[in-house]
């Protein structure tokens, strides 16, 4: 099935967005005491998030990591309630307790951020067998880094989706690094689409820096889902091109490999796709850049202009059992 231009051009605004986004941060982040915490960004992943989130509905639900600005974004996330939760402000979409680690946005399907690594996994089980339970025809994406797939919670959220045909959908994004950890160094298998096979569950390697091949595998993978066929891994091949966090000089990355993977941008290659089809002319591409750099510039200024949190807010909207 061919994809559409309304999904082509969806995928490259919501890419554009992130970048834009995530680059103003990046300028925000050299102010200090501007930003608290820690920041990290997608900058080379864009493809993934915007690939797998045009291929869902608004009612399908997002699991996300430490990386999410993306993914929220793509999925239809608010720039000025998210900005704002990463200043620290009250009104961020979290009222300024999350910050930018574990973003919340339950207005579109994405109950949860997660910087443990692989933490996700099994919530987004836990959701699957809930809509599998209330018959509903959505899905749960998982998204989640190459590391993590190392982990106990990767095996046990995999094995136990398959047991119950649940209709959740694994999507790794394999940016060759965990953390400062080549991913030889953490891992013997080539591929780890390939460990879908020990699960009998359904695996896909796609080119991650693709957009259009996201999509179409995510679509894929819904399908199987919503029709009881079960989970679905896609393992999605791409590139870090910024450190862990924006306080990682990325010493054990080679520079040659930074300029290599930096020519294979998902964003470029989508908007010369659309420019060779005719799908979209230079000046509206001028017009869409406009647009997205005024509603980023609106975002920060929105979250320059919004009040901190009450010291007596504290303790409201946490939760202990």
């Amino acid at each position: 099935m061919q994809v559409s231009k309304e999904k082509k051009l969806e995928m490259l605004r919501s890419m554009l967005l992130s970048r834009r986004f995530e680059e103003s941060l990046v300028e925000l982040c050299k102010i200090q005491g501007k930003i608290p915490g820690m920041m990290i960004l997608c900058t080379g992943q864009e493809a993934v998030g915007s690939g797998v989130c045009s291929a869902l509905n608004p009612e399908d639900v997002i699991i996300s990591n430490h990386r999410s600005h993306n993914h929220l974004l793509a999925k239809g996330a608010d720039p000025k309630a998210l900005m704002a939760e990463i200043y620290g402000k009250k009104t961020g979409c979290n009222k300024g307790k999350s910050g930018t680690l574990h973003l919340a946005v339950p207005e579109i399907n994405a109950p949860c951020t997660s910087t443990v690594v692989g933490g996700g996994l099994p919530i987004s089980v836990g959701v699957a067998f809930a809509q599998k339970y209330k018959n509903e025809k959505s899905v749960t994406v998982c998204l989640f880094g190459d590391g993590a797939a190392d982990e106990g919670s990767f095996h046990e959220a995999l094995n136990l989706a398959s047991l119950w045909d649940l209709p959740v959908i694994f999507v790794c994004e394999n940016n060759l690094y965990a953390g400062a950890q080549r991913y030889e160094e953490h891992t013997k298998v080539k591929n780890i689409a390939d460990r879908a096979v020990g699960y009998a569950i359904a695996g896909e390697i796609v080119d991650g820096n693709d957009a259009v091949a996201v999509f179409e595998a995510t679509r894929r993978a819904r399908e199987r889902a919503v029709s009881g066929q079960g989970p679905t891994l896609i393992e999605c091949k791409t590139y870090r091109c910024r450190g862990h966090g924006e306080a990682d000089p990325q010493h054990y990355q080679p520079k040659d490999e930074i300029a290599e993977w930096t020519e294979k941008c998902p964003i470029p290659r989508l908007r010369g796709e659309l420019l060779s089809e005719g799908w979209i002319t230079d000046k509206e591409l001028q017009e869409l850049e406009k647009e997205i750099e005024k509603m980023v510039a609106d975002a920060v200024r929105f979250a320059e202009e919004s009040p901190w949190p009450d010291l007596e807010e504290a303790l409201e909207d946490v939760y202990v059992s």
